[in-house]
């Protein structure tokens, strides 16, 4: 009869130890309808074909379609070969801004390469892509350059 009662004992420490040790979940946080929102003209650029050793660069532009400033905190690529710049001042409800992504170009062949934009948007981080091929400068015939496209 001891056994029985030191065993079940046991059991119902096991059990109350088991749940001690169980965190209650954290608190969602409330959602803020005002919060700045980003939005690109687009998040890709084909820069086709392009010679060897002249880099070449693309501009970004977004929006903030939020209420409040939006504030773009980095904007990183994914390689040394590319070079972001950005917006550093706080863009206001509706007003717009920029990434700029350059390619230095020094390799032939094909290229994808990214910029991660972080911010204070609701939906971040934003990933813009830059592609294009790298020929030999002899055996590049020009690309008509494309005019880039504003947010209205």
């Amino acid at each position: 009869m001891k056994k029985i009662i030191i065993t079940a004992f046991i059991a119902v420490s096991a059990v109350f130890a088991s749940n001690a040790q169980t965190a209650a979940p954290a608190p969602v946080p409330a959602e803020n309808k005002n919060q700045a929102d980003i939005t690109f003209d687009k998040d890709v650029n084909d820069f086709g074909v392009i010679p060897q050793g002249t880099p070449a660069s693309y501009t970004f532009y977004f929006k903030n379609t939020g209420k409040e400033p939006l504030i773009v905190t980095s904007a990183s690529a994914s390689c040394g070969c590319t070079t972001p710049e950005w917006t550093k001042e706080p863009v206001k409800a509706g007003g717009k801004g920029f990434v700029k992504a350059t390619y230095n170009a020094a390799s032939v062949g094909p290229f994808t390469k990214t910029v991660t934009v972080v911010s204070n948007a609701k939906h971040t981080p934003v990933v813009l892509t830059i592609k294009g091929e790298v020929k030999v400068a002899t055996e590049v015939t020009p690309t008509p350059v494309q005019p880039e496209k504003t947010i209205k």
